[in-house]
C-alpha cells in the first residue's frame, strides 16, 4: 500500500466578509458585488472608499465597506445593439441594527440615497458627478442629503441643485458638531 502523502497545497480559506480583523467594534461590513463580462455587463463602483476590495477572478469581486461609506455603484447591460440598461444608485453603508433597503448585490443592505435609471438620466448624474471632482471634493463625502435631494429633483423634473465648496463645508463643520 503506497502511503505517500501529496505535497499539493491546501488553498487557505476565502477571508471573511462579515467583520475586519483588528475592527474596534466588529461592527457588520457592507458587501457589495461588482462584475464585468466584456461587451456584456459591467458593475462597477464610480467612486466610494471600500475598506477592501476581494477579487474571485478576472471577472468578479467584492468591496467591502464600513459602516457610514457612500458609493455609486453603475449597472451596464448591453446586447449586440449597445447598452439596453443603464442604472446608477448611490448608496450608504448602514451600521448595524439600523434601517437599510435590501439591493441587490449589495449584503445585507444599504441606505439608498438616489437611484436612477435611463441613459439620459444616468448621464445628467456622471455630470454632477464629475462637477463635484472639479471642485476638489471626493463625491463620497458629499453630503447624504446633497444626493436625496439630487434624486427629488430628478423625479420631480425640477431644476438640479449645484453642489458647492460652501455646501461641502457647511456639511462637515455640522458633522464635527457633537
Amino acid at each position: 500500500m503506497n502511503t505517500q502523502t501529496s505535497a499539493t497545497p491546501v488553498a487557505s480559506p476565502p477571508p471573511l466578509l462579515a467583520t475586519l480583523p483588528g475592527q474596534a467594534d466588529n461592527a457588520p461590513l457592507t458587501r457589495v458585488s461588482l462584475a464585468y463580462l466584456e461587451s456584456r455587463f459591467k458593475l462597477y463602483l464610480r467612486f466610494g472608499e471600500p475598506e477592501r476590495v476581494i477579487r474571485f477572478d478576472r471577472w468578479r469581486r467584492v468591496a467591502v465597506f464600513l459602516p457610514g461609506g457612500i458609493f455609486c455603484r453603475i449597472r451596464l447591460q448591453a446586447n449586440d445593439y449597445g447598452t439596453v440598461r443603464w442604472q446608477l444608485m448611490v448608496m450608504q453603508a448602514g451600521p448595524p441594527l439600523d434601517a437599510m433597503q435590501r439591493i441587490p448585490g449589495v449584503r445585507p443592505g444599504a441606505r439608498l440615497l438616489l437611484h436612477t435609471e435611463g441613459d439620459p438620466i444616468v448621464r445628467t448624474v456622471l455630470e454632477r458627478i464629475d462637477a463635484i471632482e472639479a471642485l476638489g471634493i471626493a463625491p463620497a463625502t458629499a453630503s447624504p442629503a446633497y444626493w436625496r435631494t439630487l434624486a427629488n429633483r430628478l423625479a420631480a423634473r425640477l431644476p438640479l441643485p449645484e453642489y458647492t465648496a460652501e455646501r461641502h463645508a457647511a456639511w462637515l463643520a455640522g458633522r464635527a458638531l457633537p
